[in-house]
């Protein structure tokens, strides 16, 4: 079965090598870290002999940053062991050096075995923690055979991802016997994790390690704009973070409204995907907008216009400055992004249908009345809605950060699992933390 796999992977990549090049030429995509992906491991993983590694892999930015506070306690609960961080994305590969060391962070190998092998021989991992569902067959299988014990955290299957992963759960099923334990975000991921092959005694609920993120200390981008924004005397200010494809004009025609009754209003507008800022300066500049962009901005005040983010990792800390706040992918049917962020700091969310991706996290925030859920013509009537009303504003806000604080304590549930896999003769039955947290 894994050479049909191996194969089959190989053709793929080779049918779909003229798309990877011209990612690499247009956009600079997957070009660092190609020799790392081919299995060179990097001279600075260099570790001595005796020392047990940990080896965590988080795909992109996202699930850096959920497993950040999960790392932070293993290395002080288990400080015998060095932890070691994969990513697949070059974003995830910048915020994990950030916030792990570069000496302790590389490139996710391609799933094959030439490719893996050089790692679990370089770094000999006692054992491997996987974000969220990235099941790759040989490297599932490589580990194992090396003695590794591997877990799945953070797990979701999301309404997108589980037609594809039950019509091909005659090959899951065995694959995913290599895992020895999934810890799932909700009940009904859990539940998931079965239909599509996962051994029911082999998976738990620990909860969503998102919530318990705490937020990054706020860059120095977050002083100069409040101060920028005091001296221009704007506001309001709303931001809009992690905006996709046809979803900025929507949001700029209901900033116009905003903008005619509020001409000092500012926008913070963060598009998603770093190769797509360009595209949208190109839609600020043709539809007339005033607009400044991040990377350019040298403190000047900023009143009545739009401030581009073009920039990576400072979204979180900007939403510490917004009136109101809209979390994007969700006006258009991409599934939504996580509206954890901006409900640390207490800020009303806005958010469209769209959020198949997070429907847990959404649910959990809509019975709480904690979000408001929005279609595209109703956007600028809600904007000007809460803009008018201030102590709707604050109490929106209110219920969202009282909603996160109810939801944590699923990082100190992954770690004490963990280590159960570390130490096999503490281990209790499986299955024993059933349903974790109101709303889970």
């Amino acid at each position: 079965m894994y050479w049909v796999y191996s194969a089959l992977l190989a053709v793929w990549l080779l049918v779909s090598l003229p798309y990877w090049l011209m990612q690499m030429m247009r956009h600079g995509k997957y070009r660092a870290g190609l020799r790392e992906r081919l299995g060179r491991v990097p001279a600075r993983l260099a570790q001595p002999e005796a020392q047990a590694t940990i080896w965590v892999h988080a795909v992109s930015v996202g699930e850096v940053l959920a497993v950040s506070g999960l790392i932070g306690e293993m290395r002080r609960r288990f400080p015998q062991h060095r932890v070691v961080v994969s990513t697949t994305t070059d974003t995830g590969q910048q915020l994990a050096r950030k916030r792990f060391g570069e000496e302790n962070v590389f490139y996710f190998p391609l799933d094959f075995a030439f490719a893996i092998r050089p790692y679990l021989e370089s770094l000999r991992p006692q054992l491997i923690v996987i974000a969220e569902t990235e099941f790759w067959p040989n490297f599932l299988r490589q580990a194992h055979r090396r003695g590794a014990r591997i877990a799945v955290v953070n797990a979701r299957i999301s309404d997108r991802s589980l037609p594809g992963y039950r019509r091909v759960r005659w090959l899951l099923t065995r694959v995913l016997q290599h895992v020895d334990l999934f810890l799932a975000q909700t009940g009904s991921d859990r539940q998931r994790l079965g239909d599509i092959g996962a051994p029911g005694e082999r998976v738990e609920v620990s909860g969503n390690l998102k919530f318990d993120v705490a937020p990054p200390a706020p860059p120095p981008i977050v002083s100069s704009l409040r101060k920028g924004f005091e001296k221009a005397e704007a506001g309001p200010v709303i931001v809009c973070g992690s905006t996709v494809d046809d979803e900025e004009p929507l949001l700029l025609r209901a900033f116009e409204n905003v903008l005619a009754s509020h001409p000092r209003a500012v926008m913070i507008l963060a598009p998603r995907h770093p190769e797509r800022f360009a595209q949208v300066g190109q839609l600020l500049e043709q539809l007339g907008v005033r607009f400044w962009r991040r990377s350019l901005w040298g403190g000047d005040p900023i009143s009545g216009g739009v401030l581009l983010l073009d920039s990576i990792g400072e979204l979180a800390s900007l939403y510490a400055l917004a009136d109101i706040a809209f979390v994007g992918g969700s006006l258009v049917p991409r599934g939504g992004h996580n509206i954890i962020e901006p409900a640390q700091h207490g800020v009303p969310i806005i958010i469209g249908s769209h959020t198949e991706n997070f429907r847990d996290i959404v649910g959990l925030f809509e019975s709480r009345n904690a979000v408001r859920v929005v279609t595209p013509a109703e956007l600028p009537l809600v904007f000007m809605e809460l803009i008018s009303n201030p102590a709707e504003r604050q109490t929106l806000g209110q219920r969202a950060a009282e909603t996160l604080r109810e939801q944590m304590g699923a990082t100190d549930r992954t770690v004490a699992a963990l280590g159960r896999l570390l130490d096999p003769t503490h281990a209790t039955a499986v299955g024993g933390m059933g349903r974790v947290g109101p709303g889970l």
